[in-house]
């Protein structure tokens, strides 16, 4: 019996093709040193790398966590639109220290002032606006201002009135809290909280680990309350204290206290809580670091630091309205959790043990192409690896 090869010598004959395994032992130092190195460098990367490095036989959870902070300290100042003034932590915590919101735990930040101008005695009157903000607001014309006339980067209304500013320059009058803000930070002097520096912020972080049952807090179990009330954070003496001073952590984010305090800035204070829930609970413990999180490029200056007005109002003796405006300079402190949790499981153990050892497939493909390839017995021993059997042949004797 003849058959028709037109079809099934090329694209039809591939399609009907079965390929069953065929073990071909090839005595070769060379292919056989391959062979095995290869099949090192997989076990050593499961059982190394997958397995005791990366801790694959255990299964993962993240970290839940919760932050309160409390800050303490006496500042003492002497100025001339102040006098000489205590500072306690009501007056330079902002906002004041309460419970915080849902909201506001996701941030976990407290503000401390370092820095300010003051703006005593404002009233709601008439004044010259401040000349530099805007040049449209100097003048020479009352023809120059325009009346009710309301700039979002000014201090107040426009009445349509040119007046002097001082002896050589003319401003638009507005109607506002007069008289306005026009200090700028003399850079030459000490912050005026320079002693916030000493301040001290105690840290409570709670954490959890649902997957796990898994809780804790940076207040570890051998901690005191004696303990809490002279100790202070030191990475190499005293590392498991939670109570920081300001000036320690913005030392340690590689940033000098007194400067930052002047314009203010962003400190960030980062918990990383990865624990090994497979060992003592003891040794699951926090791990502090601080890094600056605003951006201090001297070549992109503009508006530098972190600042903000508030105001404090009262009532003279006339019923008159009086307010002292305060332009803040501070440092907000992010305290910012992470972690991961692991612990043994049966489950994650089996499909990373699986998935390492079936590279060792890979060692097959290897040695196959480096003897098919290179070996100067190439063709003998393509020869010995693929046998082709046609079972058309078969099928025609069967009937007959």
């Amino acid at each position: 019996m003849t058959h028709d090869k037109g079809c099934c010598g090329s694209v039809c004959q591939c399609f009907f093709e079965y390929a069953t395994p065929k073990i071909l032992v090839i005595r070769s130092k060379k292919v056989g040193t391959v062979n095995r190195l290869i099949q090192a460098l997989i076990i050593a990367y499961v059982i190394g790398y997958v397995c005791v490095l990366k801790r694959g036989y255990q299964d993962t959870d993240s970290v839940i966590s919760s932050v309160t902070t409390k800050v303490k300290g006496i500042a003492l100042t002497d100025t001339p639109d102040l006098g000489l003034r205590v500072w306690d932590v009501a007056d330079y915590v902002i906002p004041p220290q309460v419970p915080p919101t849902p909201e506001e735990e996701e941030e976990s930040s407290f503000f401390v002032l370092t820095n300010m101008i003051i703006t005593p005695n404002q009233t709601q009157s008439h004044c010259p606006e401040v000349p530099g903000l805007n040049c449209s607001w100097t003048c020479t014309l009352d023809a120059d201002c325009t009346p009710g006339l309301k700039d979002v980067r000014g201090n107040g209304v426009q009445t349509g009135n040119c007046v002097n500013y001082n002896a050589t320059v003319k401003t638009c009058e507005v109607l506002a809290w007069c008289p306005l803000e026009s200090e700028e930070v003399n850079m030459t002097m000490p912050p005026m909280l320079a002693d916030a520096e000493n301040f001290t912020v105690l840290i409570k972080n709670n954490i959890r680990y649902p997957k796990f049952n898994f809780n804790k807090r940076n207040i570890l179990p051998h901690i005191t309350r004696d303990y809490l009330t002279h100790c202070i954070y030191n990475a190499t003496t005293d590392p498991d204290c939670p109570i920081f001073t300001l000036k320690y952590i913005v030392s340690a984010a590689q940033e000098d206290f007194q400067t930052m305090a002047m314009l203010g800035g962003v400190i960030g204070i980062q918990i990383r809580w990865d624990c090994d829930l497979d060992m003592p609970a003891s040794w699951c413990i926090p791990r502090y670091s601080f890094r600056r999180l605003d951006n201090k490029d001297p070549e992109n200056n503009v508006a530098p630091g972190y600042n903000f007005r508030f105001a404090k109002y009262y009532k003279t003796a006339n019923d008159v309205e009086v307010r002292t405006l305060i332009k803040g300079f501070g440092i907000r402190f992010d305290v910012m959790v992470f972690g991961e949790a692991g612990k043994f499981s049966i489950v994650p153990m089996l499909l990373n043990i699986g998935a390492g050892l079936a590279l060792l497939g890979v060692v097959t493909v290897v040695c196959d192409w480096i003897v098919l390839t290179f070996m100067k017995k190439k063709h003998q021993y393509a020869e010995e690896k693929y046998s082709y059997v046609d079972d058309f042949g078969l099928l025609s004797e069967t009937a007959e």
